[in-house]
């Protein structure tokens, strides 16, 4: 189990306040790893979170 939890709160909350948060699921379903970052750069997340968020997700595809 990762020793760091990530609470993808901060994420989701940023992204809401854009409107976004289907279009980054969709991201994420379908490990479109580009736009995902995108996403997340137009809601003004900062680069430690962005990199957790994506780091996350590839850690999601090892996963199964």
């Amino acid at each position: 189990m990762n020793e760091d939890p990530f609470d993808g709160t901060q994420v989701l909350e940023r992204l809401a306040e854009i409107g976004k948060v289907d279009a980054f699921y969709e991201a994420v379903d379908s490990d479109d790893f580009r736009k995902a970052k995108a996403l997340m750069k137009h809601a003004g997340l900062d680069a430690e979170t962005i990199s957790k968020v994506l780091r996350e997700m590839a850690e999601g595809d090892n996963a199964g």
